[in-house]
């Protein structure tokens, strides 16, 4: 099943001639449309915000992002007996810190950089885009690594937010050529069974076969699977979950919070307003992340175009 797709199959709760249908547990991203989607969604959430510029300059990148997956769109399929073998041993196939990237996404890279116009933005923009071309491949692929491991250096900040949204399009690109038939929910319900990276954001449905459901989106490949509500993204408790937002808001936004870790993930509420994405509300609502941090619950996960936690 494909984002946006309706599910062909799933089992029935209740009776075999109506009900509620189980929730799909894993729905693969389609790689041609994530990206543009999340720019569309960046320029309507921009206009009149706090941060319209900020938010302007995201929506110009996830557009960058979407002409190169579009020059990707001949990547391979994953090879079958990795992907079962990984399965089997209740693995991502694609893992990120142990996935053999190939020089599609450093093509993909290119194009992005070529794509965006900085014309639009501070000069330090254009400035960040000279300064990566001129790193060699090696370079560029050293970059991509401490990324993944989450080692990047202060001073490359700059550079790994494009390494970033590379690599975003590349592992995007290579989990939807996967078969969820093929694929399985990880022991760690909060990793991407892909990929195995963490959420950006989870979504509750209120569409589709099934309304209700709460899905993670994977910070790097796109991939959305399905997590019990009122349960908390880090720990798995519940005794103390609270959701929480600003007073008078549309309740579209809400930071479900744990006080038995400390931690906190965002949750979106299709109900609200049919065109939320994950990805683009997130970058929208940090003033929600500003509110809850300085209450003094943590980030459930670094955020990866922003490199906070």
């Amino acid at each position: 099943m494909r984002q946006g797709e309706t599910a062909s199959k799933g089992a029935w709760i209740g009776s075999a001639s109506g009900g509620v249908k189980a929730p799909e547990p894993i729905i693969l991203p389609d790689a041609g449309l994530r990206f543009s989607r999340t720019a569309e969604r960046l320029e309507q959430l921009a206009d009149g915000h706090a941060a319209e510029g900020w938010l302007a300059f995201m929506a110009e990148a996830s557009r960058a992002q979407a002409a190169a997956a579009g020059s990707l769109s001949t990547l391979r399929a994953s090879d079958e007996a990795a992907i079962a073998q990984a399965v089997a041993a209740r693995l991502p196939p694609l893992a990120a810190d142990g996935h053999r990237r190939d020089a599609t996404w450093r093509e993909g890279l290119a194009v992005m950089l070529e794509s965006f116009d900085a014309t639009m933005f501070p000069p330090s923009a254009a400035a960040t885009i000279a300064e990566l071309r001129r790193r060699d491949a090696m370079e560029t692929e050293r970059l991509a690594g401490a990324f993944l491991r989450g080692g990047v250096d202060p001073a490359d900040a700059g550079a790994a937010f494009w390494i970033a949204a590379a690599l975003q399009v590349y592992f995007t690109g290579r989990s939807a050529t996967l078969r969820v038939g093929d694929l399985r929910l990880l022991e760690r319900r909060d990793l991407c069974p892909c990929c195995g990276s963490t959420s950006s954001a989870s979504v509750i449905t209120a569409s589709g076969p099934n309304p209700g459901a709460r899905y993670l989106y994977c910070s790097l490949c796109s991939t959305a699977w399905h997590h019990t509500r009122a349960v908390c993204v880090v720990c798995g408790g519940s005794r103390t979950l609270s959701l929480r937002d600003f007073d008078g808001d549309s309740g579209l936004a809400r930071a479900e919070t744990c006080d038995e870790c400390q931690t906190y993930s965002k949750v979106f509420y299709q109900a609200k307003d049919p065109d939320v994405d994950a990805y683009a509300d997130d970058l929208a609502t940090l003033g929600l992340d500003m509110m809850v941090g300085e209450a003094g619950w943590s980030r459930h996960a670094p955020h990866p175009l922003l490199l906070v936690s």
